[in-house]
């Protein structure tokens, strides 16, 4: 029986995947997969967001020619999930003889490119006219130096038989010699919209019971990484069964942005008194100077009524004690410094002059 042509289970990505969707959604309880890789696309129609680069991708499926590409981007994009679609689209069903997969679990020095890899390069696989085989490396910045200069070779001898796909947050991490042997394609953030769009019909798919201020804190604690987005809704889920802010919040273990917007509130009418006050509730909390420092960048840029102008301002302060804060200096008192001098931003200035006498 002849197998369908790519273009064809294209066309049918939508309506394969909301009928995925609904028998999922049906699956018993006793077997419970992450929603991650339970809704994982499975064409690349059904991928999120980056669509000026899932169209080159989809014009890869269809014609079949796939160089060797380097995808780059943030966690929790697609990057992975977009090079598998594009494998089953060009592959069919010689798919999982096709395909080897390596990730940052596995080890990865010279001896895998050595061994295992060059393996599968030689490994003789019956293909649709015109393909070839594919390996992709998984967060591939993480490879040694060593391993890459390996590759170099291996690239070379199969590129008739064998193309490779890798996966990375940075592509400056890849040597030289790999990157100008690849197509580079980057993947942008997503945007909070995209990521609603997607949680929605996860929602829906498991019945989830939810406010929007619960939807609004999964989008504004996953920061456009999808995979965090949905294995926080997960995870609220499964502990509170029902989806509000306050539940995600628990659950992510970060300080709550209405206590953080109060606390820069106060520092933007120069109340140094509440603001420290606040800022001393976070601390007995038990978040770390990171957690609080990284919330007030988040939630300076979200505040209505703070001026650009102020905005800008705060962005300065909070990102001189972030830089302080990174470097090792985690103490309440970095941070109470910080809080003053936002507070300072808005003070009449003849309060600090000195009295002459």
């Amino acid at each position: 029986m002849p197998a369908d042509k790519p273009e064809d289970r294209g066309e049918a990505s939508n309506s394969a995947s909301k009928a995925a969707l609904s028998s999922s959604a049906n699956a018993p309880a006793s077997f419970e997969l992450p929603w991650v890789e339970k809704y994982r696309p499975v064409f690349l129609d059904d991928v999120v967001g980056n669509t000026e680069t899932i169209e080159r991708l989809k014009i890869i499926a269809k014609e079949g020619n796939m160089p060797h590409v380097i995808i780059s981007g943030m966690p929790g994009i697609g990057k992975t999930t977009s090079v598998l679609c594009l494998a089953r689209q060009l592959l069919g069903d010689s798919y999982k003889e096709a395909v080897l997969e390596l990730n940052a679990s596995d080890e990865r020095g010279i001896d895998v490119v050595r061994n295992r890899i060059k393996g599968f390069a030689q490994k003789k696989v019956t293909l649709p006219p015109g393909r070839q085989k594919l390996i992709i490396l998984d967060e591939a910045d993480s490879m040694t130096s060593g391993a890459q200069q390996a590759l170099r070779r291996t690239m070379e001898i199969y590129s008739n038989t064998t193309r490779f796909a890798f996966a990375c947050n940075q592509s400056n991490k890849i040597i030289e010699p790999l990157q100008s042997r690849c197509a580079i394609l980057r993947y942008a953030k997503l945007t909070d919209a995209q990521v609603v769009k997607r949680l929605l019909q996860i929602i829906e798919a498991e019945k989830v019971e939810y406010s929007d201020d619960g939807l609004a804190a999964l989008v504004f604690s996953a920061e456009g990484d999808m995979r965090q987005a949905i294995n926080n809704l997960q995870s609220t889920f499964a502990g509170f069964e029902f989806v509000s802010g306050d539940n995600v919040f628990k659950v992510v273990d970060s300080p709550h942005p209405i206590k953080v917007q109060a606390m820069l509130k106060a520092c933007y009418e120069g109340n140094v008194d509440s603001a420290l006050d606040t800022l001393r509730e976070l601390w007995d909390l038990g978040y770390s100077s990171h957690d609080i420092i990284s919330t007030m960048f988040k939630v300076t840029k979200t505040i209505p009524t703070l001026s650009e102008q102020s905005k800008l301002e705060f962005i300065k302060e909070i990102g001189f004690t972030h830089m302080k804060v990174l470097e090792g200096v985690q103490t309440l008192l970095q941070l109470s410094g910080c809080v003053v001098r936002l507070c300072k931003i808005n003070m009449d200035p003849k309060r600090f002059r000195v009295a002459s006498k």
